[in-house]
């Protein structure tokens, strides 16, 4: 709160300035839920996840977003300043308004995208940001997001991605006001400011070290988390990875058979990189080989997988590896089932498993039709 204090203290001076030449004024502005206009084809999702410079900014870098508003939400008080806002007094969070073109990205993929940007078991605030109008929450407009929201904050808590719970609530949405003008793209009007107020709060080294993400990198639509996704190196990903995780996809270590999570999963789902999350197989081809292993006819995609010859042992073998991280995924052999033949045998540590009815919460809808 210092920190950001002192950051501000020479941009509103001169943003007051601006605000009175413009005749505005935001000081308890309205509810910014229907300030776009009715022909545009927009919805909206309101989100709290810390400072609302660091909000806006990541959220308004997803493809199909058409504007991201900073602001406060959910608190009772009249009074909608920052100073106010800023005594904990008036039950308001910093919270971000995002109006997304849904035709080009959905709500859950928004989601997706949010849980990236952020530590969601942050009991009291964010980061450097302390108190009650930091902390992060979900405010759904209708029943339908909330119906999502929970189903996205399921699939993250089973991913296993955080040691502690997740603590961010999902609430009704009630009230949103808009910030001062000199909060609004603020990491475009005082880039310097904004820079070093990032790098300061630990966000950009959180994002990094757990989801393997720079969060200054291009994002693409669909599920960034893979498709937009360039491998750390690996001082890093031994922070993000367990042990057994990081030796077999690092080092092409194996994992012990019949006592490894996933060789006898019968849910339907699919497999993803535990690295990159890129997709790559399917449990409607898994088999029971009788290896110990998860074994599958094939990959979901041709190129979901690369091969390469492994002449590491005295037989020489063909490994598997992911395309995007590079990971080392297991071998594939010749006495597979019938009619393809082929048998992939993966070590359940390079995977993680997405259950079918979590596809669309966590970004890969388009494989939600395999298990109708």
């Amino acid at each position: 709160m210092a920190g950001k204090r002192i950051i501000l203290s020479a941009a509103a001076l001169a943003a007051s300035l601006v605000m009175a030449l413009a005749g505005l004024s935001a000081w308890g502005e309205a509810s910014r839920e229907n300030s776009m206009s009715n022909a545009e084809k927009v919805e909206v999702a309101t989100l709290a996840g810390g400072c609302f410079w660091c909000v806006e900014s990541d959220m308004a870098r997803l493809p199909g977003v058409v504007r991201a508003v900073s602001g406060y939400a959910g608190g009772t008080g009249a009074e909608a300043t920052y100073e106010a806002v800023s005594t904990g007094r008036t039950g308001h969070r910093e919270a971000v308004q995002v109006f997304f073109d849904p035709e080009k990205v959905s709500y859950a993929e928004v989601l997706d995208h949010y849980w990236k940007c952020f530590d969601p078991t942050d009991e009291d605030g964010s980061f450097g940001d302390r108190g009650p109008q930091y902390e992060s929450a979900i405010f759904v407009h209708d029943e339908e997001q909330r119906v999502m929201a929970e189903a996205s904050k399921r699939a993250l808590e089973e991913s296993g991605r955080f040691d502690s719970p997740v603590v961010t609530p999902i609430l009704p949405f009630t009230t949103f006001y808009e910030a001062e003008a000199y909060h609004q793209d603020y990491s475009r009007q005082c880039p310097l400011r904004y820079k070093a107020y990032r790098t300061m709060s630990g966000r950009d080294r959180f994002v990094r070290d757990t989801w393997g993400r720079d969060v200054h990198a291009p994002v693409k639509a669909g599920s960034d988390g893979w498709r937009g996704f360039v491998r750390p190196d690996d001082a890093t990903l031994r922070r993000s990875l367990t042990p057994l995780q990081f030796e077999v996809t690092r080092r092409e270590g194996t994992e012990p058979p019949f006592d490894n999570e996933y060789w006898d999963n019968h849910r339907d789902g699919i497999y993803v990189d535990a690295v990159s999350g890129e997709p790559l197989f399917s449990s409607a081809d898994k088999f029971d080989s009788g290896s110990g292993w998860p074994s599958f006819t094939r990959p979901l995609a041709e190129d979901a997988v690369v091969t390469r010859r492994d002449a590491s042992l005295l037989a020489v073998r063909t490994e598997v590896r992911s395309r995007l991280a590079d990971s080392h995924l297991g071998h594939v052999f010749d006495d597979g089932p019938k009619p393809g033949g082929l048998r992939y045998c993966i070590n359940s540590a390079a995977l993680r498993f997405v259950p079918a009815q979590s596809l669309a919460a966590e970004g890969y809808g388009e494989y939600a039709d395999l298990f109708k």
